[in-house]
């Protein structure tokens, strides 16, 4: 008995090797994808049958028996594309064993197709249980056991029939049983691989898009917009995933004055960019419907502690620009203090601020006003330009960047979005970039 089970073992770890690998390569998903229904189960069914030939041709002889693993190959045939991809296994492996002779030749024909057809008419029905392994390793002992049933009803004279099976019967069943269980766990595994990775491919083609959505929903800043010559304006935002939660925003209340905002939601991803887009569209209208941009930023906060079900917050910083007088009326709701460039020196604008956007329905925010003269800037930023992280843990820091805006000096509002990304690069080096980085900045000049 041992003897039977070395060399059965043998062979079957073959067949399981030669199936990881067909089940991994895609050949047959291939055909499947492509309509091609006929095909993929000829295919199956011709490959489950050379995996009964192998079978035939590595088993051994006993008293004019054919012992092997030959069943398998229709057995996974039947199991992966039904009842006729397990006959047409059945036939190629049956018609070979056929060919070799052998006392038992003509009952392990007619046990070998009948078995194919029977996985492949379960499959059908239960091929969800079959995945389980203790449905397909009772169901392949089943199969050889039935084979061994065909052997002792089809095999003359009795009495040899008799002693084939009884020298073989445990080894046989429970190799071909635990060969068959093996097998489907294998291409139960790659069949889930294979989903894994289409719907990683299919959800990062959604991100993608998402992420062009997002970006379209900021302002393109151009020669061509704001095309005020009052101001001068450069902007920038890089998400830390596909798409993000930072934003900025720049548009006309009236003829001339243009609001200038910049937001960091709470979180990453795609709830955060919901959320994002959510925020910049009721803030914009809030300010340009409510004249006191206080009490626009106060309607903008009711109107998303309204729709906040997912307990999510937005850091704001929103500045209004007279362009003729280079006013600027600004409110903050928990955001980073922006810097102040006058006269070529930075620094930051200190006024109180008030709590997020979204936290608590009914706040009041506090309105500050400060006069821009001719040639002064405004930087906006979200927090992942000071957070940013060098490979030692070290942040950015506001003192790195406040120095860094001051080695600018007569920068454009876009070389100096610019400069300050480069030096973060150039500080962060290759760390991850863990949060969003957005900047905005813009610049009265007074003409």
């Amino acid at each position: 008995m041992s003897t039977v089970f070395s060399k059965l073992i043998g062979t079957l770890a073959v067949v399981l090797l030669v199936s990881a690998y067909i089940g991994g390569s895609n050949l047959l998903t291939r055909l499947m994808e492509t309509g091609q229904k006929w095909k993929y189960i000829l295919y199956s069914g011709v490959l489950g049958g050379i995996f009964g030939i192998y079978g035939n041709i590595s088993g051994f002889n006993l008293k004019g028996a054919v012992i092997s693993v030959r069943d398998i190959g229709p057995m996974l045939a039947g199991f992966v594309g039904g009842p006729v991809s397990g006959l047409v296994a059945g036939l190629v492996a049956g018609i070979h064993r056929l060919m070799m002779g052998g006392i038992t030749a003509q009952a392990c024909v007619v046990a070998t197709c009948c078995i194919g057809l029977f996985c492949g008419l379960f499959s059908l029905k239960f091929r969800d249980k079959i995945k389980k392994p203790y449905v397909s390793l009772a169901l392949g002992a089943v199969m050889e056991a039935f084979h061994l049933g065909v052997v002792l009803i089809m095999v003359r004279p009795f009495e040899t029939a008799l002693d084939i099976v009884k020298q073989i019967a445990i080894p046989f069943i429970v190799i071909n049983a635990v060969g068959f269980v093996l097998m489907v766990g294998i291409i139960t595994y790659t069949e889930k691989q294979r989903t894994l990775m289409l719907e990683k491919s299919r959800l990062q083609s959604e991100l993608e898009v998402a992420s062009v959505i997002q970006h379209s929903l900021l302002p393109t800043i151009n020669e061509d917009y704001p095309g005020n010559s009052s101001v001068d304006v450069g902007a920038f935002m890089e998400a830390a995933k596909e798409v993000g939660g930072d934003f900025y925003d720049v548009f006309y209340v009236d003829s001339d004055r243009i609001a200038f905002v910049i937001g960091d939601v709470s979180g990453k991803g795609i709830p955060a960019a919901l959320f994002m887009a959510s925020a910049k569209i009721i803030l914009q209208n809030c300010i340009r419907d409510i004249p006191e941009l206080s009490e626009a930023v106060k309607a903008a906060n009711n109107a998303l502690c309204a729709r906040n079900e997912a307990d999510m917050f937005v850091t704001l910083w929103v500045g209004i620009l007279d362009t003729r007088s280079g006013g600027l009326t600004f409110v903050s709701a928990g955001h980073n203090p922006p810097v102040v460039i006058k006269n070529g020196a930075p620094d930051y604008l200190k006024a109180r601020g008030g709590m997020v956007l979204a936290g608590m329905e009914g706040v009041n925010y506090r309105e500050s006003e400060i006069q821009l003269d001719k040639g002064d800037a405004v930087y906006l930023y979200t927090d992942g330009v000071t957070e940013a992280k060098s490979s030692g843990g070290e942040l950015f820091g506001e003192d790195r960047l406040l120095e860094c805006i001051g080695n600018l000096k007569e920068q454009s509002p876009e070389e100096t979005v610019k400069s300050v990304k480069n030096a973060v690069d150039d500080f962060v080096q290759n760390n991850d970039q863990f949060d969003d980085i957005t900047m905005l900045c813009f610049k009265f000049t007074g003409e």
